[in-house]
């Protein structure tokens, strides 16, 4: 009976032990395993010691310091129940446990270390750099320049701090000095011959930024180069902007003289014509006479660029009427462009109109030579008949031809007003008012430059 229980009993055993490993083991039953028994060993406790001096391995940290108090004492560093702070040196930071304490299972209660602590690298200055002692590190020191033309604006110098970061802000390189622009020199000029003015040409200034060089725009006050000045002084000014709006300016002189003659005075009885203004290099000046006189000498002078004119001053002397010639015709030519005629008629010389005329014309004697008038007098019946011109006597047969060449009859009173070109301008069969007779010579006779010596000359006769 014994034999027969011992099989059934290890059989049981086996199950027992078989569904004890496979519950809650996380494999299946239908897996084959051996018949192995694991008894869980109970961890080993040590014993407590706190006499041990290094229960816990020694504690260092890398570029940092542990301070270590023990409850045995100072030589105890790392005994049971010791207390570490952690600390890193500066430029360092710690990472972890900043106290730690030796534990029974000789292992410190937490761990640290020491990192590098870097500021992030500073960006690009534009317009300028930076350079630093020791790079990104805590105390580096960076310093700040700006290239030539530019100013710092804001901090110099930054510092890494341990913080991770740097002092003050990022500064800025600003263009606050002016470009540099040079001008032409100032120059002369003389005027040209018969002009007033000088044609000046120059060179565009010289224009350099002191920053970038790049020159925004030049402006010009004044006239442009190549332009025709006028005599005096002129200043000519440039004014140059860099892409800062930062300008600069710079004048010259452009000076131009005209180069003069003495001013000539007209002649007596006569006047001047000029050309240009009258008196500057090149200028010619013409001379000529009032009606009833003739000039002697140059007819023009030119003014030299010695400041002299040319040949000698012209005077006006009375023109001289010949009177002994052999025709009307040659009579009238000496007239010709030089004085105006009024020929008075009458049948004789008690003519009541012709009296009168007379007497009125001998009181505009002032008026009459203003204008350039000389009267011819043809008075009487053959044979007894006079003609004169002021005091002289016209032969008898002058006034016949005068008579046929401008139709004027004897039988009565009458008068014709003949112009400077001998032609005949106007009749008058009754006597005229002098103010009349002048009205309608100023109105229709003159030419433009006796109208103006006529202006200037209104009140001489007043």
């Amino acid at each position: 009976m014994a034999q027969e229980a011992a099989p059934l009993l290890l059989l049981f055993l086996t199950k027992l032990v078989s569904s004890t490993w496979l519950e809650g083991s996380g494999y299946h039953a239908a897996e084959t395993y051996n018949n192995e028994v694991y008894v869980e060993e109970t961890p080993h406790t040590p014993t407590l010691d706190y006499r041990v001096p290094q229960w816990c391995y020694p504690l260092s940290i890398h570029h940092g310091e542990a301070i270590c108090y023990s409850p045995r004492g100072g030589n105890y560093r790392s005994s049971l129940g010791t207390r570490c702070e952690l600390s890193c040196d500066r430029g360092f930071r710690l990472f972890g446990q900043r106290s730690v304490q030796c534990l029974p299972s000789r292992h410190w209660s937490g761990m640290a270390y020491c990192r590098q602590i870097r500021c992030h690298v500073l960006p690009a200055l534009h317009y300028g750099s930076y350079q630093c002692t020791a790079g990104v590190l805590v105390d580096s020191r960076c310093d700040y320049a700006c290239l030539l033309g530019y100013q710092l604006e804001g901090d110099r110098t930054r510092m890494c701090m341990e913080d991770g970061r740097w002092s003050g802000s990022e500064p800025i390189c600003v263009d606050i000095e002016p470009p540099k622009i040079r001008c032409p020199d100032s120059r002369e000029r003389i005027a040209e011959p018969e002009k007033l003015t000088a044609t000046v040409y120059w060179d565009p200034p010289h224009v350099k930024d002191s920053a970038d060089g790049i020159i925004k725009r030049v402006t010009l006050r004044g006239p442009e180069p190549g332009s025709e000045f006028p005599e005096g002084e002129h200043v000519i000014r440039y004014t140059a902007y860099d892409l800062a709006y930062n300008r600069a300016s710079c004048k010259f002189v452009v000076r131009v003289q005209v180069s003069r003659c003495p001013v000539l005075k007209p002649p007596q009885n006569g006047y001047l014509s000029c050309t240009s203004a009258g008196n500057n290099y090149g200028a010619m000046c013409n001379y000529f006479c009032d009606g009833g006189y003739d000039r002697q000498g140059t007819p023009s002078r030119i003014c030299q660029s010695s400041h002299q004119w040319s040949g000698s001053q012209p005077t006006c002397v009375p023109m001289q009427i010949n009177v002994d010639v052999n025709s009307a015709a040659s009579l009238l030519d000496q007239f010709f462009e030089k004085r105006r005629l009024l020929i008075v008629s009458a049948p004789d010389p008690s003519d009541r109109f012709y009296k009168m005329q007379i007497a009125m014309l001998q009181q505009a004697t002032c008026g009459l030579d203003l204008r350039h008038i000389t009267i011819i007098e043809l008075v009487g019946q053959p044979p007894h008949e006079v003609g004169r011109i002021q005091e002289q006597q016209l032969s008898a047969s002058i006034i016949e031809q005068l008579r046929q060449f401008l139709q004027i009859t004897r039988s009565r009173f009458n008068m014709v007003l003949v112009d400077k070109q001998g032609t005949d301008r106007e009749r008058f069969i009754e006597p005229i008012d002098t103010d009349q007779l002048f009205d309608f010579i100023d109105t229709y006779l003159l030419s433009s430059q006796e109208a103006s010596r006529r202006a200037e000359n209104r009140d001489v006769c007043e």
